[in-house]
């Protein structure tokens, strides 16, 4: 599993606002490949929006970046920053983390 944190600089609706008019990209990101969860991040204060997302792998996560970032672009966002994390999971596991280890 792969653990892909981005965000960038936002500064269009926040919060119920936001959540009304983006249900349809939630609903999309539900479709893409090797995704397990997202969770949506948002500053008012700092200006700035994001997700933290948990992926089945690296390859999954450096696509799904690649056409994101693409994809904020064409709306406008000119820098967007995407870090991908390996994930301890003994760590994660003992501060209740949302991660599971698959069964082979």
């Amino acid at each position: 599993m792969k653990l892909l944190q981005v965000d960038f600089e936002y500064q269009g609706a926040m919060g119920v606002e936001m959540s009304n008019s983006l249900v349809g990209l939630a609903e999309s990101i539900n479709q893409e490949e090797g995704l397990i969860w997202k969770i949506w991040t948002e500053s008012e204060l700092n200006k700035l929006g994001g997700g933290i997302y948990l992926f089945e792998d690296e390859s999954s996560a450096k696509s799904y970046l690649e056409m994101h970032a693409a994809r904020l672009k064409g709306m406008g966002v000119p820098k967007v920053r995407g870090i991908i994390f390996d994930i301890n999971l003994p760590l994660t596991e003992v501060n209740g983390g949302p991660v599971f280890i698959k069964e082979s």
